[in-house]
């Protein structure tokens, strides 16, 4: 039954918070980035564009949940989410109604807009496009997942475009070079999705939806899975064994016990089926994390 009033715990819950390190992560590690390389980048920026840096920080979280909201709407709403699939259950469960969360997805919609703005007011006018960019694809994204593009859209929002919008924001010039580390971050973030698309794909053939996973069977789904939490291991390697990063970078390899986990209960589905994938979304975001702030920790060791 429908709760007549909600506190602002169940609100905050209904943004998925558990997800925000998928955003916000690239954007640190872009932060740390800036400040070990921007001497031999020639770079130079005043200090007080650091808050900037962590405003953008902040943005991208009101951008993400928002996003979230917005896509549990639609999946509600096409059938994807269900009283028998995994995954969010505020609305199968009627804890909100869809014009709630439809409420929720909006407010959260015009901070970030109004947010952005003023950081594009700040910087210049370069950095509106990035942003709009960012926030067209967020709502696109239902549509894009149901047609096999989520985990490219996954790519460019919570990698590509705010990693570098933030060297805009804290330099004043965009860095592409950033993009090097975009490509091990976001990968391990599409992974979160593209599991959980592996996990779905009987309910999501159902629903009537195609995604990456679908199209390519659970068998190959899987491999893929390997591949995207694996191979920003050996890119970190290449990329220090290039003299592109600093070799503390490769402290991110402590991590690889938690990837290496994930491997195994992925590849367990064939002996314990799709519930033995149940919760690997989760526990891919906490790789994510873990990555990211052993990368983090890295730079920063490199200033020493």
């Amino acid at each position: 039954m429908q709760k007549s009033s909600h506190t602002l715990g169940e609100w905050l819950l209904a943004t998925r918070p558990w997800s925000f390190p998928a955003s916000t992560m690239p954007v640190g590690v872009t932060l740390l980035w800036i400040l070990t390389q921007a001497p031999a980048l020639g770079v130079s920026f005043p200090a007080a564009n650091w808050l900037l840096g962590l405003w953008a920080l902040l943005n991208i979280v009101f951008v993400h949940a928002a996003g979230n909201v917005w896509s549990d709407i639609f999946d509600y709403k096409k059938g994807v989410d269900a009283p028998d699939t995994y995954g969010v259950r505020n609305l199968t469960d009627g804890l909100f109604t869809p014009q709630e969360l439809l409420r929720l997805s909006v407010c959260l919609q015009l901070v970030a807009i109004a947010a952005g703005i003023g950081l594009v007011m700040l910087t210049g006018l370069p950095l509106l496009w990035v942003g709009l960019c960012g926030i067209g694809l967020s709502l696109l994204y239902p549509p894009l997942k149901y047609s096999a593009l989520g985990d490219l859209v996954i790519m460019f929002c919570y990698a590509l475009l705010p990693m570098l919008g933030t060297t805009y924001i804290v330099t004043g010039q965009f860095l592409p070079q950033v993009l090097w580390l975009a490509v091990p971050v976001g990968s391990i973030t599409v992974a979160i999705l593209h599991v959980n698309n592996t996990r779905d794909i009987e309910t999501d053939r159902r629903a009537g939806i195609r995604t990456f996973a679908l199209l390519t069977g659970r068998r190959i789904a899987a491999w893929i899975y390997l591949f995207e939490i694996f191979m920003p291991y050996v890119w970190m390697l290449a990329l220090c064994a290039l003299n592109l990063l600093p070799w503390t970078t490769l402290a991110t390899l402590l991590s690889l016990p938690l990837a290496i986990g994930n491997a195994r209960t992925m590849m367990s589905y064939r002996r314990g089926g799709v519930a033995a994938i149940a919760r690997l979304d989760e526990r891919t975001a906490q790789l994510q994390l873990a990555f990211s702030v052993l990368l983090m920790i890295g730079l920063s060791l490199s200033l020493l």
